[in-house]
């Protein structure tokens, strides 16, 4: 018994040493240490989580993960500390809420909140047919299966063939166009 908990510690040392690592290979600073050690730690919650046998709501799983994601990627793309907290800051307040005009009336109270009623979508540059490409982006993405599970490609000399003409052809676009930089270019 006392044997597999300290192999448990050991796994869980492992994960969190190889992806704290992995965030110092992606760039030497802070913020990229930290997207790692979440990154780590993500994954020893969620092995704890199995080893220990609970069960969770796959909606709420995804729910989890996605927002996760969202926000450990912040560190990631942040140049500076600051900046990282900066964007976490104007995600997780209120001031920043807009909502469309027909709920004011019902939803008053909210202004005290500093929660603002207007054209909502004009804040992201959109239009009115906006949300209903959200719905369907929501939709495609939880209604049909993922683009690999549909996959099932025999590699033969044709796809090799494509794939070395694809790979080519993004590759020298990226060395043409000036707009388009290479996440790993400076590292």
């Amino acid at each position: 018994m006392g044997g597999n908990k300290k192999s448990s510690l050991r796994t869980y040392t492992n994960l969190m040493a190889t992806f704290v690592i992995g965030g110092f290979w992606h760039g030497a600073g802070w913020t990229f240490l930290f997207w790692g050690f979440l990154h780590g730690m993500a994954l020893v919650i969620h092995r704890l989580w199995s080893n220990l046998g609970f069960k969770m709501w796959t909606w709420l799983a995804w729910l989890i993960t996605f927002n996760f994601v969202n926000v450990a990627w912040i560190f990631f793309r942040a140049r500076e500390w600051e900046d990282a907290i900066k964007v976490l800051s104007s995600m997780f307040s209120l001031n920043n809420v807009v909502l469309p005009n027909f709920l004011e009336s019902k939803l008053q109270f909210l202004k005290s909140f500093e929660i603002i009623f207007g054209g909502f979508v004009e804040n992201i540059g959109g239009d009115y047919f906006t949300p209903l490409w959200f719905v369907l982006a929501f939709v495609l993405v939880l209604a049909f299966k993922n683009s690999m599970y549909y996959l099932n490609i025999k590699l033969n000399k044709k796809y090799l063939i494509l794939s070395i003409f694809l790979f080519s052809y993004a590759f020298i676009t990226s060395l043409v166009s000036s707009s388009n930089v290479f996440l790993y270019f400076n590292f």
